[in-house]
């Protein structure tokens, strides 16, 4: 078995993690840390895994090696002492914004100080198997993914694949996203009084998920807006692709043999598109404690602007599944062990 440890472990991240870790058939998780927690059991911040065989939390400075270490830490925590969590891994995952961002320049842009430690940027192999499986075979410093991010991501996927996105102007992106992304800690927009039934703009320019997407699609204008909504778990992105009114118009059935065939070796990725029924496009609800992304599409009659659309659980495939995803194929095992869970119907 493979010793794994979690940093960071009581916040949401960090519980998906333990979650689908303490199933996962290659898997051992020898420690997980807490400062707020340490000597107690995981079901002090994870009550749905009161019973499970695991480690009491421990704080973080009592890390000791392991072959896997996941980092579930606050951001710029993971930058600022990469030199020690590598000394006591052959392998970091880290689930933080800290290490997706190749370029120093790009990372200071977005984040508004220099990198901690920018010699490492490179090593990193981006935590999104979709769109560098390559890279992630036998990697030893995974990053992690932003949830926001990876909705609009793999909503645009089978159009790069497929060429469609060659033909595109400019991307205008919305995402609807639920509370868990403000993570474990209330805060002032998320204290359950003032966050139930909104629907509050809060990022409609300059969100720094934008990164992820222009490193991904370097050619791609793209214009990204976060609206949350009443909702816990779950992301939909919804993609309004401008095309360019000189290539020929795309018709629907072109559109959707080009998804098909642009997500069919893709183990965690299904095509929504039907014509009829509640459920005919891609629903996050669907998608809870799962490691999937349902993406789908609608045209314009006109076939000038294509909708894409994407919905994921943003702690599973937006966070804690893809970095579990990512374990997987850099020590070789199978892709999908630990993470074959469907989603529920109905829930609520």
């Amino acid at each position: 078995m493979t010793r794994v440890a979690v940093a960071g472990a009581s916040g949401y991240v960090g519980g998906e993690l333990l979650r689908l870790l303490l199933d996962h058939p290659e898997a051992d998780v020898v420690q997980a840390t807490s400062e707020r927690l340490a000597g107690q059991p995981l079901h002090r911040a994870h009550p749905h895994l009161r019973g499970v065989d695991g480690p009491r939390f421990t704080r973080l400075e009592e890390l000791e090696p392991c072959d896997v270490l996941f980092l579930a830490l606050p951001h710029g925590s993971a930058a600022r002492s990469i030199d020690r969590y590598a000394d006591l891994a052959e392998r970091v995952v880290d689930c933080s914004a800290d290490f997706r961002l190749r370029d120093p320049d790009a990372y200071a842009r977005w984040y508004g100080e220099p990198h901690p430690a920018p010699a490492w940027l490179e090593r990193f192999a981006y935590g999104l198997p979709e769109l560098g499986r390559e890279r992630l075979a036998g990697a030893r410093w995974i990053s992690g993914v932003g949830c926001n991010a990876t909705a609009v991501n793999l909503a645009l996927l089978p159009l790069a694949r497929s060429g469609l996105l060659n033909r595109a102007g400019t991307v205008v992106a919305e995402v609807k996203v639920g509370s868990s992304e403000g993570g474990a800690s209330a805060g002032a927009g998320s204290h359950h009084p003032v966050r139930s039934a909104v629907v509050r703009s809060y990022a409609p320019v300059g969100h720094r998920h934008a990164a992820e997407v222009a490193q991904a699609f370097p050619e791609v204008d793209l214009h990204l807006s976060i609206t949350a909504v009443e909702l816990v778990r779950g992301a939909l992105a919804t993609c309004h692709v401008l095309l360019d009114p000189d290539e020929p118009a795309p018709d629907e059935r072109e559109v959707l043999r080009a998804y098909h065939r642009a997500v069919a070796d893709e183990p965690f990725v299904d095509v929504v598109h039907e014509r009829a029924g509640a459920y005919r496009h891609p629903e996050p609800k669907l998608l809870w404690g799962t490691n999937r992304a349902d993406v789908g599409f609608a045209l314009d009659p006109g076939g000038r602007r294509l909708v894409a659309l994407c919905a994921l659980d943003n702690l599973g495939k937006g966070a804690a599944g893809s970095a579990v995803q990512c374990l997987n194929l850099s020590m070789g095992w199978d892709e999908t062990a630990g993470l074959a869970a469907r989603g529920l119907h109905p829930v609520g």
